[in-house]
């Protein structure tokens, strides 16, 4: 886990809507919005398109679209970002 994946995974967290739908988002548009509006991260759109693959492959996206490559926060992630699963338990996983 690194900056750029707690970035992602918050974000997301934070974008869920009133009724706890979890929006789907492709790598660019997560990335835009990492980058250019809110300035959190300085990264390439393909380094937040590699971590989301390895969140995903962790548990903690969830893939909602395989064709177009869209992403939501997995119940995994949320547990994450609640301190409830530690970065140590997600590399035992492995």
């Amino acid at each position: 886990m690194n900056e750029a994946d707690d970035a992602i995974l918050e974000y997301f967290q934070e974008i869920e809507t009133d009724t706890d739908h979890r929006i789907a988002l492709p790598p660019t548009a997560l990335w835009y919005n990492l980058v250019e509006e809110l300035g959190v991260l300085d990264r390439s759109q393909n380094t937040i398109s590699r971590r989301m693959n390895v969140l995903s492959d962790a548990g903690l996206l969830e893939k909602t679209d395989e064709k177009r490559g869209y992403y939501r926060v997995a119940d995994r992630g949320i547990a994450y970002l609640e301190g409830e699963l530690e970065a140590s338990d997600l590399e035992q996983d492995d």
